[in-house]
């Protein structure tokens, strides 16, 4: 569908502006200012926090435009703090499948986001319980690169990490066992937390017992050990080595995870994490596709 004149586009031009009128600068991490026209958001600070243009976003208002993707609803509904009731409804508004849960799409639990918004001088993310990033900061994605691009089993990092060996450029060779040991364990944890009939981590498993013998050979020593407080070695093409901890927090039913790094004790990754903020985006991981 190409335009996006009919009443149900109207009503979602009227849903984003409902929204966007009841969130304060402050709760996304904005400045208020000194002359704000409007209590709420203005349209330009909605189009900046979605990675829209303004004239999209405009568009979208209007009940005009074309059909917003699915990627750009999440990234609405993440700018706007809806609640999960409200992104679905966002997603039929715009005549689009409700993603299923877990996805690159998935919503985010709004505290975390908060959060995030909040943790402006640390690299910090929040990732599903299968590793599949949903948001980062500006500085997580100067550390870890940005993991926004990959869709479909990629999306989740483990996966990537058993298929793809450029995605483990990001660790020394030297930790490449213990990571791989470690995120093994880890998704065995996070699959029994789920359903034992839930597809979305059936299908990593045996797509994964499929592809990788090391990931067959570790699964076979039943190890199951939530990731929560880990001391990493990161490479940086720029920086070199970083050794930092990461630290979890986890939300109520498990599914997501706010990740944070903090220099390492007793090494120089407390400057080096001081100039990622200088160096900026790079492409740490390997090519999206």
């Amino acid at each position: 569908m190409d335009g996006m004149g009919s009443v149900k586009y109207a009503e979602l031009g009227a849903f984003l502006r409902s929204r966007r009128e009841r969130i304060r600068p402050a709760d996304v991490g904005l400045p208020a200012g000194p002359r704000r026209r409007v209590s709420g958001l203005r349209r330009d600070e909605v189009a900046q926090l979605a990675g829209a243009s303004v004239d999209y976003y405009n568009e979208l208002e209007r009940g005009a435009g074309s059909q917003p993707s699915e990627q750009m609803i999440a990234a609405l509904a993440r700018a706007l703090r809806l609640t999960a009731d409200e992104r679905d409804y966002l997603y039929h508004l715009a005549d689009r499948p409700v993603p299923v849960h877990g996805g690159a799409a998935s919503h985010v639990h709004p505290g975390m986001l908060d959060l995030l918004s909040r943790l402006t001088s640390t690299p910090a993310q929040v990732i599903t319980d299968l590793h599949v990033t949903l948001v980062q900061n500006p500085l997580a994605v100067a550390l870890l690169g940005d993991h926004s691009g990959f869709r479909g089993a990629r999306a989740s990092f483990v996966h990537r990490w058993f298929t793809d060996p450029d995605a483990r450029r990001l660790y020394p060779e030297a930790d490449h066992e213990a990571q791989s040991r470690a995120f093994v364990a880890d998704l065995r944890a996070a699959a029994a937390r789920r359903d034992a009939k839930d597809a979305e981590a059936n299908s990593m498993i045996g797509a994964l017992l499929g592809i990788s013998s090391e990931f067959a050979t570790l699964w076979a020593d039943h190890d199951v050990a939530f990731r929560r407080d880990d001391r990493k070695r990161l490479n940086h093409p720029t920086l070199g080595l970083i050794e930092v901890n990461c630290l979890n927090l986890f939300s109520e039913d498990g599914r997501q995870r706010l990740l944070w790094f903090t220099p390492a004790v007793g090494t120089d990754s407390a400057g080096l994490l001081d100039l990622l903020a200088v160096v900026g985006t790079q492409d740490i991981v390997e090519p999206t596709r």
